[in-house]
């Protein structure tokens, strides 16, 4: 009958026995078969070992880590990472840095230059006043307008300077306040002594004028003051000021080396990487990588056109500026104190005494002017005028043989001769030659300043977009490294 049919029989035909019937020992002959295959032995193991890791993987995060950071996928991703932070730590490093030397830059121009120029007008103008006040008591009675107005003159740029010389040179502004500055206590002395020292020149004339010879004791006295205490107080303001331009100028002379390093590192890991693409996609060529790989050696070679050209300049700035310069201003108030001793020893009737002061101070000049002459010959310096220092050597050399006259008149008791050749309108008077030496050295001065000032601006001016311009290199190659790779990651998914 139909309904004693089994619904079960159909699964079995096929397997052995009898026709369209398989009996259970024939079933169990054909399952030990199989186990024996050696295939079924191997996929079995790799599954077991499949299912171990992915236990161990499930227990350890850091080994499931690890495990994908060993694939392909993973170091595509681990490199896109650190590219990424490579590209945008170089770009901020290299702008932070480029930031710092141009500000560094505008403050040399724009404050330490200004300052240091101040404190080398207060040092040569108060040597300038002794000098006239000196100049004007020998003149006798009412003393010459010219000599008059050259100590005023003097008198109201050494005051200007003062308060400019007391500024902080490191700050963006205002004066200095630190009670440990050593810079301080030297502007406290000069503020103070300043009238004190006008007070006694002006005793002195007022005497002079009277005729009385205590005007020669007020007037040692007020030169005293300045050669003692004055001078040496704006000398230390002076060394101090110009020491704020020489150190970081030497830092600016240095190209930004570890900047150029961190790029040059950046691109050979840029490469590395195209390489290892090439090697694993079998494509030549990661429009991402290749975009990144453009911008950061734009960017270098920007970098090395700007730092090294601002580095020369700094340089220039500092051979044809502030070196000329700084022996410049030596030589000038080396200039002013001999006319001080000259001058100073006809207020006190004897030369003898402060003969060697001169001599060693036209001497110290003479060695400045002669060196800077033959740099200027020899093309190592191109930025002073040769005339100018020429004129200024055979000046010195005529004062220095109107000098030893001077002596000579004093020795035989011609005082009225040895006055008129110290500070007379002749031609071969020494106030003549002392006048010309100077004006030659104020000329050169002002083209040394000029030098150090247009080098410092050239300097800055191939600076001053380079900090942006690399921030955004370093920006666009930063986004195009992961938009690239991931094209990369997609195909293994």
């Amino acid at each position: 009958m139909k309904s004693d049919a089994s619904p079960t029989r159909p699964r079995f035909v096929g397997l052995g026995g009898l026709p369209g019937r398989s009996t259970p020992d024939s079933i169990a002959e054909s399952a030990g078969k199989l186990s024996t295959s050696p295939q079924l032995r191997r996929a079995l193991a790799d599954r077991r070992e499949l299912l171990a890791a992915a236990r161990a993987r499930a227990q350890s995060p850091l080994a499931a880590l690890r495990g994908f950071g060993s694939s392909t996928p993973g170091k595509l991703i681990l490199l896109a990472i650190a590219l990424t932070i490579g590209c945008l730590a170089t770009g901020v490093y290299a702008s932070t840095t480029l930031n710092d030397r141009t500000h560094k830059l505008q403050q040399l121009i724009s404050r330490a230059e200004p300052i240091a120029e101040a404190s080398q007008v207060l040092f040569s103008s108060l040597s300038i006043a002794d000098a006239s006040a000196n100049s004007a008591f020998i003149s006798g009675g009412l003393e010459p307008l010219q000599l008059r107005k050259r100590y005023s003159d003097a008198i109201a740029s050494a005051s200007a300077s003062l308060i400019t010389a007391a500024n902080d040179p490191d700050e963006s502004g205002g004066a200095i306040s630190a009670d440990d500055d050593p810079v301080r206590s030297d502007l406290v002395k000069l503020t103070v002594n300043l009238p004190v020292y006008t007070g006694l020149v002006e005793t002195a004339r007022a005497n002079n004028r009277l005729g009385n010879p205590v005007g020669s004791a007020y007037l040692n006295e007020a030169s005293g003051l300045m050669q003692e205490t004055l001078l040496p107080a704006a000398q230390r303001v002076y060394e101090s000021r110009t020491a704020a331009i020489g150190q970081p100028q030497r830092g600016l002379t240095r190209p930004p080396y570890l900047v150029y390093l961190m790029l040059f590192a950046l691109i050979a890991a840029l490469i590395a990487t195209a390489r290892f693409l090439e090697q694993r996609t079998r494509r030549r060529l990661n429009l991402g990588i290749l975009v990144s790989l453009v911008a950061m050696s734009a960017g270098t070679l920007w970098l090395l056109i700007a730092g090294l050209t601002s580095a020369a300049s700094t340089n220039t700035a500092r051979i044809d500026g502030s070196d000329p310069l700084h022996a410049l201003t030596s030589a000038r108030i080396s200039l002013q104190q001999a006319r001080s001793a000259q001058t100073l020893s006809l207020v006190r009737r004897d030369q003898t005494a402060l003969n060697d002061n001169f001599t060693e101070a036209t001497r110290g000049v003479a060695e400045v002017l002669n060196k800077l002459v033959d740099q200027t010959k020899s093309g190592d310096l191109s930025s002073l005028p040769l005339d100018d220092l020429q004129t200024a050597r055979l000046a010195l050399v005529e004062w220095q043989t109107t000098d030893r006259e001077i002596g000579k008149r004093l020795a035989v008791g011609d005082y009225i001769g040895a006055r008129d050749l110290t500070v007379g309108t002749g031609k071969s008077s020494a106030a003549t030659y002392y006048a010309r030496v100077d004006d030659a050295i104020v000329r050169s001065i002002t083209a040394a300043r000029s030098a150090f000032r247009d080098n410092i601006y050239t300097a800055g001016q191939f600076l001053s977009f380079s900090s942006t311009g690399i921030a955004l290199l370093a920006l666009i190659a930063a986004v195009a490294v992961p938009v690239g790779l991931y094209g990369r990651v997609r195909e293994y998914r």
